[in-house]
């Protein structure tokens, strides 16, 4: 009987200290986390925000940190901001802030800075947007051996065309496709563009070069040059090819232009070489093809009369569709190349705002 209580006892202590020792090895595992855990936290409260060429905008960012967690020594904190490009192998520096040693890179010089409404406000504004500015950017805070990232998209109010040169269709490398859109006041168009676009009703049978490298075109309505009559709508992708050899046409993007857009009314129809005087003497410039998109586009520029642009092709903008314009939809109708010494057109010219 004795020895039988004595087992009972000792069962009894055995599972106590068993129930202690857990309950200690719990509080310790509870422990070990908590200083493993995340002592700063970067966020962005929106992930995407939205702007136009020539606006001001700000990437919103904020970060919180466990004052406790760094000791009594002193960590100086570092924002840096980069914009993230289509390969993601590679970010281009923006901005980097320690204490009062601030800098800025390329482009942005002179037009970014924090905006600093608290002490953990790393949110940094851009001013006068370009086109180049569109795109995804990472806000970084780093202290001591803490750091912590968020991502913010900035995307721009704009339209996306489609463009092709002189010399046809197919005609351009992927670097030539990059300059023709420059040259036409435009950058060459991301795949979110190009969707947003098809989003809206773009649909154009030949395939065009992306920013990435790609190589796609948009179908609202599916028939059989385009994919086929029973296929889906759709962004059609043909993948990627070589930038230097291959040779398709180019999607590009525009956005609000600064300056006025208009139709030169003129005596007598013009030449190309005219048309070009005739903007100079009226204090303008021969405008662009990215200028006559975003007036139709984003200010419903309309117009029955076919105009000279500075490319070279002849084009007229309508917004209201309506007989011998444009019967069945609103869209810049392009006539084409014609010869430069026909005086067949008007001009479409670009005086900018100082």
């Amino acid at each position: 009987m004795k020895s039988l209580l004595l087992l009972v006892l000792i069962s009894i202590c055995w599972a106590d200290h068993q129930s202690d020792n857990y309950t200690l090895y719990h509080d310790r595992v509870i422990h070990i986390q908590a200083e493993n855990g995340p002592r700063l936290l970067v966020e962005a409260e929106q992930a995407k925000v939205f702007s136009h060429r020539g606006g001001n905008v700000t990437l919103p960012c904020k970060f919180y940190r466990d004052p406790t967690a760094f000791g009594s020594g002193i960590h100086k904190i570092r924002i840096k901001w980069t914009k993230l490009t289509s390969d993601y192998l590679k970010e281009v520096d923006v901005f980097v802030s320690m204490g009062y040693h601030k800098k800025t890179y390329g482009g942005y010089q002179g037009r970014v800075f924090l905006k600093g409404g608290s002490d953990n406000d790393a949110s940094l504004v851009i001013t006068d947007l370009t086109l180049e500015d569109y795109g995804r950017y990472k806000c970084e805070v780093i202290e001591g051996l803490e750091d912590d990232t968020a991502v913010v998209a900035l995307d721009l109010q704009g339209v996306v065309f489609p463009y092709f040169p002189r010399l046809g269709r197919y005609n351009l490398n992927f670097h030539e496709a990059q300059q023709v859109c420059l040259d036409q006041d435009a950058v060459i168009a991301s795949f979110d563009q190009l969707y947003d676009a098809w989003r809206g009703g773009l649909d154009w049978c030949n395939a065009g070069w992306l920013s990435d490298g790609s190589v796609q075109y948009p179908i609202t309505k599916p028939r059989e040059p385009c994919g086929g009559q029973n296929t889906v709508p759709g962004v059609r992708n043909y993948g990627f090819w070589d930038k230097d050899k291959s040779r398709y046409d180019v999607f590009c993007f525009t956005s609000n232009f600064n300056g006025r857009f208009y139709y030169l009314i003129h005596p007598t129809k013009l030449t190309y070489d005219e048309a070009v005087q005739a903007c100079l003497n009226d204090g303008a410039q021969i405008a662009k093809v990215g200028q006559i998109f975003a007036a139709w586009k984003l200010l419903g520029y309309d117009r029955c009369d076919a105009g000279w642009l500075a490319d070279g092709s002849v084009r007229y903008p309508i917004s209201r569709p309506r007989r011998r314009c444009s019967p069945t939809e609103a869209a810049v109708r392009f006539v084409g190349f014609p010869d430069k010494k026909h005086k067949l057109y008007g001009v479409y010219c670009f005086r900018a705002y100082n």
